[in-house]
């Protein structure tokens, strides 16, 4: 029907305005009695608005601002996690990302009360905060960037439908257990830009956003960025640090607590302790403590005997 409309305008001898608006004067075309319909392009950054006098003018949406030469390093769309051959030893003890400022926006994905976040869960490793919602909930891009990976569930297991957004400054967000993708692989996105639909795909247990945040491949706890529960950036400019990737250093500690996270744990026997309870209460193996510790799970544990959990 637009379509044909367009066709029609364009065989009646429609002429195209000699100005190309911006996106701060769309509300007011769409506004304008005259204008009869808006419609897309090839470049979703590009639409044409319709008159009832038979003429068209192009509207330019505004663009991220960001170009192609902001993602040429480690750019890698056959595998979901980039930068495979990046250590975390290899990198920096800390890294000061601009995430927000006078050209560059945010937007939180999905607002919502964290149901699961940066842990130990069921023994293994959750890199990510889970966000409840809606089957269908509109879920926005955090920040401007370039897409670098889509992919469906038969192809991640675990993430089911998935978006993987590159940015400028070195991060990269994972959207997880989508309902629907509406992007493509490549496409440039704003922030704030409707990328996909929330979901229960995947490995879950009901529909939720998984949203991940990660630095040269490596993942740390998206709540140092978000306040989910608000939907505030904590703060435009954050400070990375090197063992902000343990498992064990997560939003909401102190320092001292987080700094001595990345090192050995160490659990001290108590009373009524066995090494079964100590393994679920640490997130590993029985067998994993007990080859740590070069004991058997027969072993009598004393009280306040020292035992290396990790």
């Amino acid at each position: 029907m637009i379509l044909a409309c367009v066709a029609a305008s364009l065989a009646a001898g429609a002429q195209e305005s000699d100005t190309v608006i911006s996106a701060a004067e769309l509300a007011k075309v769409e506004s304008n009695a005259e204008a009869i319909d808006t419609i897309d392009t090839r470049d979703k950054y590009t639409k044409i608005v319709l008159y009832k006098n038979f003429t068209w003018q192009y509207i330019e949406l505004d663009r991220p601002n960001i170009s192609d030469e902001d993602f040429q390093d480690g750019w890698d769309t056959d595998n979901i996690h980039a930068y495979q051959d990046v250590t975390i030893a290899s990198l920096p003890d800390s890294v000061d990302l601009m995430l927000a400022d006078s050209t560059h926006g945010w937007a939180c994905p999905k607002v919502g009360s964290v149901i699961s976040g940066w842990k130990f869960r069921r023994y293994r490793e959750h890199k990510g905060s889970d966000i409840p919602l809606n089957i269908g909930d509109p879920i926005l891009a955090a920040f401007d960037g370039k897409v670098r990976v889509v992919r469906t569930v038969r192809e991640t297991g675990g993430y089911g439908n998935l978006i993987v957004v590159r940015h400028a400054n070195g991060l990269e967000t994972y959207y997880a257990h989508l309902s629907k993708h509406l992007v493509q692989e490549g496409d440039l996105v704003k922030a704030g830009e409707v990328i996909g639909l929330g979901g229960n795909s995947g490995r879950s247990t009901g529909p939720h956003l998984h949203f991940e945040v990660r630095y040269m491949g490596k993942a740390f706890d998206a709540e140092r960025i978000f306040d989910f529960a608000s939907g505030q950036l904590r703060d435009t400019l954050f400070t990375l640090k090197k063992h902000y990737f343990n498992i064990y250093s997560h939003y909401g500690q102190t320092e001292k607590e987080s700094v001595a996270a990345t090192g050995t744990v160490i659990h001290v026997v108590r009373s009524g302790d066995t090494l079964g309870a100590i393994a679920r209460r640490h997130g590993t193996t029985v067998g994993s403590i007990c080859r740590l510790n070069h004991i058997t799970a027969n072993t009598i544990l004393r009280i306040g005997q020292r035992l290396v959990i990790r």
